[in-house]
């Protein structure tokens, strides 16, 4: 029995993000307690739910699902797998937009809902923080006095998630174990909830298509991809300098077939820059 990793593209929207999916869902969202203990989610809607053809490209780095729920806030569930330039701005700028895009013209403001943000990254993003779920508010600096809870960013870093699965405590742990290995696992743990049970079961590969399972693989070698590249501008700038570093970079993602307007976006050059790099390695093997 294998399970498609779900950290990546369509298996973490199919899985959290379908019709059939809102068990699951509601279960993830309730052991996270996105309201600290104050309310329960007892229903939502899915927003845009699964649809392969929406999910072909490789330019994103994020798979996200929205919902509504039961009490009208809006949810953003966001998996990113690479640390991007400008990431912490992407979020913010999604949740302030998803807030301020509920109302119409002459709409009152008293018809806005909150909008919590919640993104799982594949990657440490807030090293001076331990834990492994953080939250963010608007509060008043010195009195530390909430202004309104209306707009809330809430972070989940799978690399401080470090139990096994014989330590796993809760539903939220079990939730985390599930999202971080299921794609390594090879049989269903025990003593899971019906929720978690219909979650591999989704994530289990023989109900996937074989056109899926292309896209799910192409994808997740272009992951390895970009991370490898990023590794190896570092080793390189350690070992031979920045420079040459980043043209090794620039050079392994370009025979990977990565696209000009990607490989800026990873290195901080420009296009021009990145074809005379290209041009002149080519020039030199020649």
């Amino acid at each position: 029995m294998d399970f498609l990793d779900v950290k990546t593209d369509f298996a973490f929207k199919k899985v959290f993000g379908s019709e059939e999916s809102k068990d699951i869902l509601i279960s993830f969202l309730n052991a996270v307690d996105l309201f600290d203990g104050k309310q329960k989610i007892a229903s939502l809607t899915i927003v845009d739910p699964y649809n392969i053809p929406m999910l072909k490209g490789m330019k994103d780095t994020f798979v996200d699902v929205k919902a509504v729920l039961d009490d009208g806030s809006h949810v953003i569930i966001e998996m990113q797998v690479l640390n991007t330039e400008g990431l912490e701005k992407r979020i913010l700028y999604n949740a302030a937009k998803k807030y301020a895009s509920q109302l119409k013209k002459g709409d009152g403001y008293s018809l806005l809902n909150p909008v919590i943000a919640l993104t799982i990254t594949d990657f440490v993003l807030f090293d001076d923080l331990p834990d492994m779920i953080s939250r963010f508010k608007l509060i008043e600096k010195k009195e530390l006095i909430e202004y309104m809870d209306d707009i809330e960013l809430i972070f989940i870093e799978l690399p401080k998630f470090t139990k096994g699965e014989a330590a796993l405590d809760g539903v939220l742990d079990k939730w985390i174990y599930f999202i971080k290995n299921a794609g390594s696992l090879d049989y269903v743990p025990k003593n899971l909830d019906a929720e978690l049970q219909h979650a591999f079961k989704i994530a289990n590969e023989a109900n996937f298509s074989e056109e899926e399972l292309e896209l799910q693989h192409r994808k997740k070698d272009w992951v390895y991809i970009q991370k490898s590249s990023i590794d190896l501008a570092k080793r390189q700038g350690l070992e031979q300098g920045i420079e040459q570093g980043i043209e090794q970079v620039v050079m392994t993602a370009y025979r990977a077939e990565v696209k000009v307007a990607l490989i800026a976006q990873i290195t901080g050059l420009d296009d021009e820059q990145i074809k005379a790099i290209i041009r002149r390695i080519q020039m030199d093997e020649k």
